[in-house]
C-alpha cells in the first residue's frame, strides 16, 4: 500500500456519478397509468445507447420540466414506441418530448452513447 506524508496512506479512488447513455428528444408514444410502472424503450435503442432492461433511468420532460426516476423496460425492437407507465404517466404524458438518461459511477472520465431522436423515435444523429 502507498502511503501519504500527512495520513499515512492515500484514500480510496473517488467515484463521479456520470452520464453514460442519453436518448435525447424521445417522444412519448403513449402513457398507462394502470400498469405497474417503468418506461418501455424499443430495444435496438437501448441497445443504441448501452442500457440495460432494468437499469434506472432518469426522464425528463423538455415540454413541461417534470422529471422522474424510473427503470428501463424492454420493447418491441424498431417500433418507436416509447411508453411511460405507472404513477409516471400523471408528470408525463403522451406527445411530450424527453431526454432520458442513465448514469454510472467510474473512477475515470467516461465517454457517454447519446442520440437524437426525430417525432418517431428514430435516430437522425449521435448527440453532443
Amino acid at each position: 500500500m502507498t502511503t501519504s506524508p500527512r495520513t499515512g496512506f492515500f484514500p480510496p479512488a473517488m467515484l463521479h456519478q456520470v452520464l453514460k447513455s442519453k436518448l435525447h428528444r424521445a417522444m412519448i408514444t403513449a402513457a398507462d397509468v394502470e400498469y405497474e410502472g417503468s418506461i418501455e424503450i424499443p430495444t435496438d435503442l437501448m441497445e443504441t445507447v448501452g442500457l440495460w432492461a432494468g437499469e434506472k433511468v432518469l426522464v425528463a420532460s423538455i415540454t413541461t420540466g417534470n422529471r422522474l426516476e424510473t427503470y428501463a423496460q424492454p420493447g418491441p425492437p424498431g417500433t418507436g414506441q416509447i411508453i411511460i407507465n405507472g404513477g409516471a404517466a400523471h408528470r408525463i404524458k403522451k406527445g411530450e418530448r424527453v431526454a432520458i438518461m442513465a448514469f454510472g459511477l467510474s473512477e475515470i472520465p467516461v465517454v457517454a452513447k447519446k442520440v437524437v431522436l426525430d417525432e418517431e423515435n428514430r435516430v437522425i444523429r449521435d448527440g453532443r
